[in-house]
């Protein structure tokens, strides 16, 4: 058998030998507790497999990691950067993804493609495809890419990720470091996580070993579904530490869709400026803890202005919505379909006011 590292010396080799036997001891030490699916991962493994691909971007001198907000913690960037190529050289990356249609749409993260120039899709069974990249959003770091073929293309559905619970078992597939296929399983640590990327950060967290190159894998459920698309890592390393984000399926099935249309994203704008409550404020008004989101200003001509929405109104609920914090606003309106007509009910001087605005477009300047 080949040695994959090239030791010259018997030291090396006996160190290489101590340290095999290390980890055989760390793998035969307790593990934490939870159901297995009986007989293990090995049939979902080989029904979803086949949909997973491997993605091969080249692109101009840059990195996808610059397309990132600058407000991302330096260890989340671990995740995001691809190999970084020297002067001149053409930019090279890796990642991961999944067919969900047949006729080989492909889900992947923007970070991954963003910048591209030439993207390569290879499947489990050894065929390589050139890929069109059919839309990409990098507010929540989705992309749709395309692959042509006379057959159909094997796929992957999409879960409900709003079932998920803390606890649940999940099944991350992907290309870490280039290897190819490969296969860790953990659980749902937390929901709704805030790692400050973006507006609508939303994360799934798992402690399912993700590491780079898995950037835009799926991660499955016990049934096979696919309820998120891993996105970031913190990792002080460069390595899985156990702590892992997932952008939740059913985000991303509302972007998907939206990109397959005609590549572009259609987002709701109100047109104010807000901040959070304060806890001074909270207690005045009586609540145990600050929520709603505080207009600062309105912009001439915007939606708010037009529904009568003021300077000083705190904005409870947005379309059914309740507002506790600020991404609840900003995903309730961003979501809404432009030119729909919804209602928003404000706190004003004290008192609840229920009003209708049809919301506006966001334009490229204002996101």
């Amino acid at each position: 058998m080949r040695s994959l590292l090239p030791l010259t010396s018997r030291t090396a080799i006996a160190a290489l030998t101590a340290a095999m036997l290390s980890a055989s001891a760390l793998t035969l030490a307790p593990s934490a507790a939870f159901a297995v699916p009986p007989g293990g991962y090995a049939d979902l493994v080989e029904e979803v497999s086949p949909a997973v691909v491997f993605i091969e971007v080249t692109g101009k001198a840059r990195m996808a990691s610059a397309d990132m907000p600058e407000n991302i913690p330096p260890q989340l960037r671990e995740f995001f950067g691809n190999r970084t190529p020297e002067r001149g050289a053409p930019a090279q990356g890796l990642g991961s993804g999944f067919i969900i249609s047949a006729d080989g749409q492909i889900v992947t993260n923007h970070h991954v493609v963003a910048g591209a120039e030439t993207v390569t899709v290879k499947l489990a069974d050894g065929r390589s495809f050139d890929a069109e990249v059919v839309g990409s959003d990098p507010l929540t770091d989705i992309a749709l890419l395309k692959i042509e073929a006379d057959a159909a293309f094997p796929t992957v559905s999409f879960g409900i990720s709003a079932n998920l619970r803390v606890g649940d078992e999940v099944v991350a597939v992907g290309n870490p470091f280039g290897l190819g296929g490969t296969v860790t399983s953990g659980i749902v640590s937390a929901l709704s996580r805030d790692i400050r990327s973006g507006p609508f950060d939303d994360f799934i967290q798992t402690d399912a070993a993700i590491n780079r190159g898995n950037s835009g894998g799926p991660l499955f459920n016990n049934a096979g579904e696919v309820i998120g698309v891993n996105t970031a890592i913190i990792s002080p390393g460069g390595g899985s530490v156990g702590i892992g984000f997932a952008v939740p399926a059913d985000l991303v099935q509302t972007i998907v869709a939206d990109l397959a249309d005609d590549g572009e994203l259609a987002r709701g704008w109100l047109g104010v400026n807000i901040r959070p409550m304060t806890d001074e404020v909270a207690s005045v008004l009586g609540y145990d803890a600050p929520k709603g989101a505080v207009i600062e200003a309105v912009a001439e001509d915007s939606p708010a202005d037009k529904a009568g929405l003021r300077k000083g109104d705190i904005i409870l609920s947005f379309g059914g919505t309740e507002v506790n914090e600020l991404r609840d606003l900003t995903r309730a309106v961003a979501t809404t379909t432009p030119e729909e007509t919804t209602e928003v009910t404000v706190l004003r001087k004290g008192k609840e006011v229920t009003l209708d605005v049809t919301v506006g477009t966001l334009k490229p300047k204002e996101a």
